[in-house]
């Protein structure tokens, strides 16, 4: 049986807080507002998870590259739209010592304005194009709002940002396939459910012709932001002036696209996995995948121990990051309370009952479901769970999802839902922004956007003007 949720659900915030704290993932007690220290083992989570991201963008064709921090004012100001979003969230460097700057730099919120002027340096001809890089850096966002370790922060540690450039907006139009594609790719790796909508036109990233966002649903039914895709068209090219000579010896402003993820990929896995215990990891981004833990017995401790060593061994001859906890200061009982905190997948068990029959135990995280194997079988039987608990924990986290997303007919319908924190509400919509807005101010909830991800084979009427429309918009609370 799976482990209790209930303070899960039902205390969701402070549950998000303790665990990364407790469990030695971040202290976000950093004496200034919105930053926070990864802590080692949260460190080598996140390694994990990038690795991840940095395989599926260098087999698809990206290129790794790091930009400065610093942004000129002048650089930021070129993209009228881009500078009226950012200009109240930046964080500004106005002097070099004690002596003012005469241009002010920010501390960048998004590399855009960093990357085109370097671009127009860089591409000069079709055969440039196109251009797919990528970086993994920090950004900093003055946010207002209340602060949230991972999922709201001032200074955001870990923000892949992909950038690229191409001769058509055909191939852009490609590119944005291939980037929802990659991220599809990503969070089916670690097993967190999403949902794919395009944001209405009042909520796209400020610069772009449109955006498309991974979104998913908390415990306490808002929704969280993990993921979003950008089809810039040509509009930080023409600000920038990145042109190309086309074949026929043309002159012709590239099309763009970027797409990012943030640290809130490590919040996802910690939200969609969660139990009351702590962590719950996924096998192949957990720092530790397997700890053997021997119980002891007096007058056979050498037997459990010489059992243990010979388990830890094969593990690691196979590859798997295995710790084992040999501290004498500790009961069984305590170490296997810190090691379910921390998420760790599979637990091995040797005791004096396991030695005689020349066996050990395995126990599974997620459902604390015990089984024995020989203990030369050991590897094969830590493969083997770990294939099943992956696919396990996958399921539940779509499926608690999917029982979260609702349909209704009415805005009094969404209101009630939106209140309840039931998750995300799909109603007809015209695609008119005035209902857009006054749905938005009705359920005071966020518009996410169309539907991206399922088929939209039926009408309806808009809940608020009452127009046939083929539209389904998803409606929900928002960190």
């Amino acid at each position: 049986m799976p482990v209790s949720r209930d303070r899960w659900s039902k205390e969701f915030g402070e549950w998000f807080r303790n665990v990364l704290l407790n469990a030695e993932i971040m202290d976000y007690r950093y004496p200034i507002k919105g930053c926070g220290v990864w802590l080692p083992y949260g460190f080598k989570l996140r390694k994990n998870v990038l690795k991840i991201l940095r395989e599926l963008l260098d087999s698809t064709g990206h290129e790794e590259v790091q930009f400065p921090l610093l942004i000129p004012e002048t650089s930021l100001a070129k993209e009228s739209r881009h500078v009226r979003s950012f200009e109240d969230e930046c964080f500004w460097v106005t002097h070099g010592g004690s002596t003012p700057l005469k241009v002010r730099y920010a501390l960048r919120p998004t590399s855009e304005t960093a990357i085109n002027p370097m671009l127009k340096l860089w591409i000069r001809s079709h055969r440039d194009l196109p251009v797919a890089i990528y970086q993994i850096v920090n950004v900093f966002r003055y946010e207002t709002k209340a602060t949230r370790p991972l999922i709201r922060m001032r200074e955001v540690t870990t923000f892949k940002e992909a950038h690229t450039a191409h001769a058509t907006a055909e191939e852009a139009e490609k590119q944005v396939e291939k980037a929802v594609s990659v991220y599809k790719r990503f969070f089916d790796s670690i097993g967190v459910p999403y949902l794919i909508s395009k944001r209405p036109e009042w909520d796209k990233f400020a610069g772009a012709e449109y955006s498309i966002a991974f979104d998913m649903i908390c415990p306490d039914g808002r929704v969280l932001q993990i993921g979003t895709v950008h089809n810039l068209g040509q509009n930080f090219s023409k600000a920038f002036d990145v042109t190309y000579e086309t074949v026929d010896g043309g002159r012709e402003y590239v099309y763009q696209t970027c797409y990012g993820i943030s640290e809130r990929a490590i919040a996802s896995i910690v939200i969609a996995h969660g139990d009351d215990n702590g962590l719950v990891l996924p096998y192949d981004v957990a720092p530790i995948q397997v700890v053997v833990i021997p119980i002891p017995y007096k007058g056979k401790e050498e037997p459990i121990n010489e059992a243990v060593r010979d388990v830890v061994r094969k593990l690691e001859a196979a590859g798997i990051r295995v710790e084992l906890d040999d501290r004498e200061d500790l009961t069984p009982g305590s170490k296997f309370y810190y090691w379910e905190l921390r998420g760790v997948p599979i637990r091995v068990e040797v005791g004096p009952r396991d030695v005689e029959r020349g066996e050990v135990t395995v126990v599974r995280r997620d459902t604390l479901e015990r089984s024995g194997c020989k203990l030369d079988a050991v590897v094969e039987k830590v493969v083997e769970t770990a294939k099943q608990m992956t696919a396990d924990l996958s399921k539940r986290a779509w499926e608690w999802m999917r029982k979260h997303i609702h349909y209704v007919d009415s805005l009094e319908e969404a209101e009630k839902l939106i209140k309840e924190r039931e998750g995300v509400i799909q109603l007809f919509w015209c695609g008119s922004e005035d209902c857009g807005r006054e749905i938005e101010e009705r359920v005071d909830a966020r518009v996410l956007g169309v539907p991206m991800d399922e088929s939209l084979e039926r009408e309806g009427s808009c809940v608020v003007c009452g127009r046939r429309t083929r539209y389904l918009v998803r409606v929900a609370a928002a960190y």
